[in-house]
């Protein structure tokens, strides 16, 4: 089962679900700014790779490390793939961009100038903006034996100029850069000048095809460049290239010798930006020499060096798909309904009346914005303990904690500050709660506390009762409106045990605790994971019911992969829900014959965990915050919990069926590593994101209408 060509490597099924993610944007049955958010996405998802995943690969080539991952490639082998994959990937989204997606935003009347499609009055705008709002923060960088090359703040957007004197005689040249300023905004609006963000307030009206004259927009960089000789009075500019660099932004932290955490952490963060490059992208058009200098400069190999056929930093096509006035280009909104269980209901009493689930997005994030609200608002409540991870920048849950502490509340906070790229967010949010008067903890040393738990004490006529939020996603009220989450609320006297017990473990030296439900990593999640796997085969062996159904965002971790190829050999059927990562090779005769993987790329990014075990007739489910790989079972503090209630785990294997069931975004991964959508001919249109919602509808209408019963939608509505 550990041969190498029964894995695949982590990075190539990284770049292979970043290829799902492109194909939403090559997809023109997807409305016209979504498949331009889609391509934003892809830009963004790869620099996050390059600064982390690159970076690593790149410490340990240069460190002569030679020892193979499970697919059998070692770091130098990886890094040459990755290179030849990602190139062809840029190709293809500067295609899909080129080619497809502006040629069709032109039909719609929204065109991205060339300067030199520009007419005259668009030029004279242009050279006005440039003098009066452009050219005071420009700062030219000249490079020569007194001044280094500049220290490029990471991903920014810079313009290499090659210069020569206007007034000598010799053909020495001179290299200066500019830095394209971040504090105004990169896409400007012609004629008039004003920027792209004035035209996305609320009240800007939808705009109808052809009903309006086209609207032209250009690149700041593009501005910059052509009024670029105005900052080297007495040269002569050569040419002028626009480049972009990514650097290394991952970095090592030595938590055993750290006085003080936060600090620490925050000097590493102001570090980060400064990291050495790992990808430098180029305009394809670039001159030799500067190509040339930039690589010496940068001390970059050639296969580092990314030449670009557009505009560079496809994230930036974000901010336009958002544009007001054209909602007919996107998908008609899936609006989050009240969870009907909370529905003219007291929260607390809801709560104690029964088990809850809520599905996020379609179940509205009210209902956990409400909970904490309430129990920093209600007098009997005593006490309130939480996990923050990542929480959103104008954070209402941190307000609300810190309100609840000024309310006289003993709080508790256990905020992440090693939430990678969320570290600095999360010190401003641990100061505002500690000035608040919470007892603010920073996690355990060594580990990253990943599980997402609240905990509520209630002061009530029959003694202290406890209420508990658990959930597999983040306190975060926007990325609630665009991740798919399950939350689960209970007021069971052993679920108020064990995470009583789980923060006293947290936030003390407390040791050797007991868990009557829950499961928690590192301790023991993979050992029971492990465990119900390796009894589905025992199952199977025997002739009992077995079935292992399981929905992840990735699934990396070796020893698990191999107890689910030990259980498919036994017969085991395995249906496996892999978003993102996943380094199992379905498919495989004698090995993964019985096991699928499938993943969804859709509007709401798919991040619930869960867990289902048929157990011979008896099904166990669990929710979880933790997906099956190394880090979240070995060097984090995570939570897997069992959902018990008869109504709430036919809810949950409801989830599980209709996202199996989906014929329009789910595809099928392929034993060579790709991922095939399913041949829909003949079959039901499913689209399950479309499906949840019209579900959660269904309840809330069910329980403003009638009897609060849970009332599932016939899958085969579209």
């Amino acid at each position: 089962m550990d041969k190498p060509q029964h894995y695949i490597n982590r990075e190539m099924s990284w770049l292979a679900f970043n290829r799902r993610v492109l194909e939403e944007a090559q997809d023109k049955t997807n409305p016209l700014l979504e498949r331009l958010k889609f391509l934003a996405i892809t830009a963004s998802n790869m620099d996050e790779f390059f600064m982390i995943r690159v970076s690593g690969l790149i410490s340990q080539a240069e460190a002569n490390i030679t020892r193979t991952d499970p697919s059998g490639l070692t770091p130098r082998e990886q890094l040459a793939a990755i290179s030849e994959i990602v190139h062809d990937i840029s190709t293809r989204q500067y295609n899909c961009l080129n080619r497809s997606i502006l040629p069709a935003l032109a039909k719609e009347g929204l065109r991205f100038m060339d300067m030199g499609e520009l007419t005259a009055g668009q030029l004279k705008f242009t050279e006005h903006y440039f003098n009066s709002t452009i050219y005071p923060i420009l700062t030219p960088m000249a490079i020569d034996q007194s001044r280094p090359f500049p220290l490029l703040n990471n991903k920014s957007l810079n313009i290499i100029v090659e210069l020569k004197a206007k007034k000598s005689q010799t053909e020495d040249r001179f290299f200066a850069v500019v830095q394209t300023p971040t504090v105004i905004p990169r896409v400007i609006e012609l004629p008039a000048g004003r920027a792209l963000e004035a035209h996305t307030g609320p009240d800007a009206p939808e705009i109808p095809r052809g009903g309006t004259p086209e609207r032209h927009f250009v690149f700041l960089e593009e501005v910059i460049r052509e009024y670029v000789h105005r900052l080297f009075t007495g040269y002569r500019v050569l040419n002028a290239s626009i480049f972009r660099i990514t650097r290394n932004s991952d970095f090592d932290l030595d938590e055993e010798d750290t006085e003080d955490l936060l600090m620490e952490i925050e000097k590493s963060v102001k570090g980060r930006k400064w990291g050495e490059p790992v990808r430098i992208e180029i305009e394809r058009n670039m001159v030799d020499s500067a190509r040339v200098f930039l690589e010496e400069a940068l001390k970059l190999d050639a296969a580092d060096i990314y030449e670009i056929s557009g505009p560079l930093d496809l994230s930036v096509w974000m901010s336009v798909s958002g544009i007001k006035g054209y909602d007919r280009l996107r998908n008609a909104p899936l609006i989050p309904r009240p969870a009907a269980d909370f529905l003219d209901k007291d929260v607390f009493e809801a709560i104690a009346e029964k088990d809850i689930l809520v599905h996020h997005p379609y179940d509205s994030f009210d209902a956990v914005l409400n909970f904490v609200r309430a129990a920093a608002q209600d007098p009997e409540v005593l006490a309130i303990k939480m996990t923050l991870y990542r929480v959103s920048g104008n954070s209402p849950v941190v307000e609300t904690l810190a309100q609840a502490a000024e309310n006289g509340k003993q709080v508790t906070v256990l905020v992440e500050l090693k939430a990678r790229f969320d570290e600095e967010n999360n010190i401003l949010w641990a100061r505002r709660l500690d000035k608040a008067g919470c007892h603010v903890i920073y996690g355990l040393v060594g580990l990253k506390t990943h599980c997402k738990i609240c905990l509520v004490v209630r002061k009530e006529d029959g003694g202290i009762r406890r209420y508990i939020h658990l959930s597999t996603g983040n306190y975060n009220d926007s990325t609630a409106k665009i991740y798919t989450d399950i939350g689960f609320f209970t007021s069971k006297e052993t679920f108020g045990q064990d995470i009583t017990a789980l923060f006293n473990l947290l936030t003390g030296y407390s040791n050797n605790a007991v868990w009557k439900k829950i499961v928690v990593a590192p301790t023991m999640l993979r050992e029971t994971l492990v465990r119900y796997i390796d009894n589905e085969a025992e199952n199977a062996r025997t002739g009992r019911a077995a079935m292992i159904i399981a929905k992840m965002n990735s699934l990396v971790d070796t020893a698990v992969i191999q107890s689910l190829y030990n259980a498919s050999a036994a017969g085991v059927k395995i249906k496996l829900i892999v978003r993102g990562i996943c380094c199992l090779r379905s498919g495989v005769p004698g090995v993964s014959e019985n096991i699928t993987v499938v993943s969804i790329v859709d509007r709401f990014l798919e991040h619930s965990r869960i867990f289902y075990f048929e157990n011979g007739g008896a099904p166990k489910l669990f929710l979880s915050s933790a997906d099956w790989m190394p880090r979240n079972l070995d060097r984090r503090v995570e939570v897997a919990f069992p959902v018990e209630d008869a109504a709430l785990k036919e809810a949950l294997i409801e989830i599980l069926d209709i996202t199996l069931s989906d014929t329009v975004k789910l595809r099928v991964q392929q034993p060579d590593g790709s991922y095939e959508k399913i041949d829909r001919r003949g079959k039901e249109n499913i689209h399950s994101q479309l499906v949840f919602g019209q579900m959660a509808e269904a309840r809330c209408s069910a329980r403003q209408d009638g009897p609060a019963v849970f009332k599932p939608v016939n899958t085969s509505e579209k």
